[in-house]
């Protein structure tokens, strides 16, 4: 069965320098840190890769990020794969949950999350399924 899970999250996002060597220098990298509340607590670790375009406002980005957290009250880990674009300032973004990235109580779990961002506030809605607990 289909469930939510909803709350707010702190986000800090920190530039990393480029490599000597190690792709486009344009390509910007950054370092992702989160705080999950509401239903779902804990914490996520990611890394982003972005890059802008000479059109003001129009940006692409992907990331990798492990979430360890407990999810109405099932305590375990997962990883979310991020996709989005911003064209000349509307956002697309797409996060789903990597299938099989499920560790302790939420092995098994799949589904995907979305963001919304008001008034400075981030807020998430993990729409997911879980099998039973043995």
């Amino acid at each position: 069965m289909p469930m939510h899970a909803k709350g707010t999250f702190d986000v800090k996002i920190t530039p990393q320098p480029t490599q000597e060597g190690v792709g486009d220098p344009s390509v910007g990298r950054m370092a992702i840190d989160k705080q999950f509340h509401g239903d779902m607590q804990g914490h996520g670790k990611g890394q982003m890769l972005a890059m802008g375009t000479a059109v003001d406002g129009s940006v692409g980005y992907v990331a990798m990020e492990r979430v360890n957290a407990s999810v109405h009250g099932r305590q375990g880990s997962f990883a979310l794969q991020h996709c989005g674009t911003m064209h000349r300032g509307t956002p697309a973004l797409t996060i789903a949950i990597v299938p099989d990235s499920g560790a302790g109580e939420l092995a098994g779990i799949a589904g995907t999350l979305s963001v919304n961002i008001a008034n400075g506030v981030h807020s998430y809605d993990l729409h997911y399924t879980l099998p039973d607990l043995p």
